[in-house]
């Protein structure tokens, strides 16, 4: 049977309040789902994990030739969005590039506490999720991308993203689905 984490990526102001810079209107169909599987994942005893982007002030980052400066560490922007903060059992992974994967110490946390299976779940499904879905699965976890659970301000890159998703890296589910495996982890 497989242990299952849920990983929250970017549930951050930058994205989900209105005044964030990167906020668009459709994010507030995400918030209902993310609730839903936050609440079952510390029902089930489930490891939660907040992957956020924090990036550092003065610092240049290779992000910035493509987008401008953003989620500075102690920013508005930058932090939780409300009623997403971790509680004190909840690992806090800061993220500098778009994979919660990448140069973070992810892996090696779902590892040690013998995770096999991660659901992935926030914004934006073209961009961070699918880079932590693509780096999950290069990892050796069972990746699953709940539907309802995510999305883009760029529609046609979020249904090729999961489509990318379900063809090569894991399984895009519907939300009782993610929320039954979260239950259900031993």
């Amino acid at each position: 049977m497989s242990k299952t984490a849920l990983v929250l990526v970017d549930v951050i102001n930058d994205f989900y309040d209105p005044a964030g810079p990167n906020y668009y209107p459709r994010v507030t169909q995400t918030l209902e789902p993310l609730r839903r599987l936050l609440f079952t994942a510390r029902e089930s005893g489930a490891l939660v994990v907040h992957a956020v982007e924090r990036h550092r002030e003065g610092v240049t980052d290779a992000e910035q030739p493509k987008l401008p400066v953003h989620c500075l560490q102690g920013s508005f922007e930058a932090a939780f969005f409300g009623g997403f903060e971790p509680v004190k059992t909840e690992v806090v992974v800061p993220k500098r590039r778009y994979s919660s994967f990448f140069a973070t110490d992810l892996a090696l946390v779902l590892h040690e506490q013998r995770v096999t299976r991660i659901v992935v779940a926030g914004v934006k499904t073209n961009v961070c999720i699918r880079a932590t879905c693509q780096d999950g699965f290069a990892h050796g976890f069972e990746v699953v991308v709940p539907r309802e659970a995510t999305n883009s301000n760029r529609e046609h890159l979020e249904t090729a993203s999961l489509e990318d998703i379900e063809r090569y890296f894991g399984s895009v589910t519907t939300l009782d689905e993610a929320a039954r495996l979260l239950r259900e982890h031993p």
